[in-house]
């Protein structure tokens, strides 16, 4: 079932499922309370991003949802679901495992972007983080006759110090392009969640304070997901380990 209600999403949107995971868009009445309740106390979740660490329920709903979500079209996020746990509440299929979103996406050019990825530290390590990665490709790369979107283009982001997060992405396919050398600035980022997140600025830098972020470009196309793809993307889905 597609969903419409309040999404500014360049795209339909719609929930993604298989036995494992369930992907919602994210819904702050819903979400962020238990969200930031863990947040809090793992600021280093965000160490690598942009945006964030949020230290309060309000903070994380007017500048990152509101201000960075809900205003850009081509931007939506979800939550994730393990279905596997027990679930919170009687509405509940599980417990909430965190949150990702799609971004920098373009309906003229059939690309989007899997970012802002939040996986609770409880659920670090366990089959949520690629089932959810899965169920996003799936759904951007699948053609519309088989329930997808038909993008041409999966992109991922990332800091180039951020080695995890670049050896998950090549688990799932995802092809290293290329290094954008100083391509953002990490306000404060010398004391971001107290963790090595990029490279001091230059001298004479407004603010010595500051991290610069080299930014590794990897991406999963539509060529990529025909020929082999989604046979490796499903083959990890269905691990049980």
């Amino acid at each position: 079932m597609t969903l419409s209600e309040d999404l500014n999403f360049c795209f339909p949107v719609r929930e993604l499922s298989n036995e494992r995971i369930k992907m919602t868009p994210f819904k702050a009445s819903i979400h962020s309370s238990p969200l930031c309740s863990i947040m809090s106390a793992h600021p280093e979740l965000w160490a690598h991003m942009p945006a964030g660490p949020f230290q309060t329920v309000q903070d994380f709903n007017t500048n990152f949802l509101d201000t960075l979500v809900h205003h850009d079209p081509g931007m939506i996020s979800f939550a994730i679901i393990d279905k596997t746990k027990p679930p919170s509440t009687a509405d509940d299929e599980g417990e909430l495992a965190g949150m990702m979103s799609y971004m920098n996406s373009s309906s003229v050019n059939l690309c989007t972007e899997i970012g802002y990825i939040i996986i609770l530290p409880q659920f670090q390590r366990t089959h949520v983080n690629s089932n959810a990665v899965g169920l996003l490709l799936r759904y951007a790369l699948q053609v519309p006759s088989q329930g997808g979107l038909g993008l041409r283009r999966v992109q991922w982001q990332c800091s180039s110090v951020n080695a995890p997060s670049i050896r998950a992405a090549e688990r799932l396919g995802f092809k290293k392009e290329g290094i954008m050398k100083w391509h953002r600035v990490f306000p404060g980022g010398k004391d971001k969640a107290k963790v090595h997140n990029g490279r001091e600025m230059p001298r004479g830098s407004l603010d010595e304070e500051d991290y610069a972020r080299d930014t590794v470009v990897l991406a999963h196309c539509w060529d990529d997901w025909e020929q082999g793809g989604r046979e490796r993307i499903q083959a990890i889905m269905n691990r049980q380990h």
